[in-house]
């Protein structure tokens, strides 16, 4: 049992750690084909590895079980358009040097899906998580009220995205890698509207005469898929409670290259918001210590 404890805990915690490292640098480093471009090539590529890893461990019986009850796709098309703002979002916070607002996003996300989990399932809070949601909800009034343009909004968007995405998917019991493929594939349409109108206006960098560069840019789907099958796994051997602490990685990391590496600009306003947000996760995490 400690032995698949500890894997699943290695195993979400790297998952956290390319989500938070890996992930930032690759995607910032090929933001130079634009922002739109990319959007696009990740929602392309994802699917693509997506169908491959479903040939892999054969789990086309899993996708039509699912794809069988309207119930199902209805939730999966509202997830699908959610995951598509959160990465959106993401990617043009990455690419207008906002890393810092990006990973705001993520160090509240867990605590916003907290509260939605209060609102929508009825489930219970304690007087630490509401302290946390408070502190949050403090933190962005506080923005608002001294400095209305430092307000993440970029982080705003991914943290409620992601936090309404959490929620759809708690609706529905399906795997997150099936769902995903689903997801995905109720974008892709769009995707390859979007990628067509690129390629004849001849703003696209993914081109057959460009090999090394069309690897490079499909890279987008694994970069994407990888972390995820990781942390999903690290979540099935050692629960949502450890796991939900190791999470914390991926922001921290985004922070730390957003400021040391990326020499993004971070005001004094911003510092006493993230002062309320880290002690709102400090009271969380201890929480989750405590209840797990």
């Amino acid at each position: 049992m400690n032995n698949e404890f500890n894997k699943g805990l290695a195993l979400a915690g790297f998952g956290s750690f390319w989500w938070g490292f890996f992930g930032v640098i690759y995607f910032k480093y090929i933001t130079f084909i634009g922002h739109i471009e990319l959007v696009v090539h990740r929602c392309l590529w994802t699917t693509l590895t997506l169908i491959i890893t479903t040939f892999l461990f054969s789990k086309w019986h899993v996708f039509f079980k699912i794809i069988k009850i309207k119930k199902n796709l209805a939730y999966l098309f509202f997830s699908g358009l959610l995951i598509f703002t959160n990465w959106a979002a993401w990617i043009y916070a990455i690419a207008t040097n906002r890393i810092i607002d990006a990973s705001f996003g993520y160090f509240i996300m867990p605590i916003l899906s907290v509260m939605l989990g209060f609102l929508f399932f009825k489930e219970v809070l304690n007087k630490k998580r509401i302290f946390s949601i408070f502190l949050v909800i403090s933190s962005i009034l506080y923005l608002i009220i001294m400095s209305y343009q430092s307000l993440p909004w970029i982080g705003l968007i991914v943290a409620i995205s992601w936090a309404l995405y959490n929620l759809i998917r708690k609706k529905i019991n399906v795997d997150t890698d099936v769902g995903l493929l689903i997801e995905s594939i109720f974008i892709l349409p769009f995707a390859i509207i979007a990628f067509y109108l690129i390629t004849i206006n001849g703003f696209n960098d993914f081109k057959l005469s460009d090999p090394p560069m069309m690897l490079f840019i499909f890279l987008a789907g694994p970069m994407t898929v990888i972390p995820l099958f990781l942390y999903v796994r690290g979540v099935e051997l050692c629960g949502l409670g450890a796991t939900g602490m190791i999470f914390y990685i991926t922001p921290t990391l985004q922070f730390l290259l957003g400021f040391f590496y990326y020499d993004e600009i971070f005001t004094i306003d911003k510092l006493v918001s993230f002062i309320f947000i880290w002690i709102a996760v400090i009271i969380y995490l201890k929480d989750l210590h405590e209840t797990n």
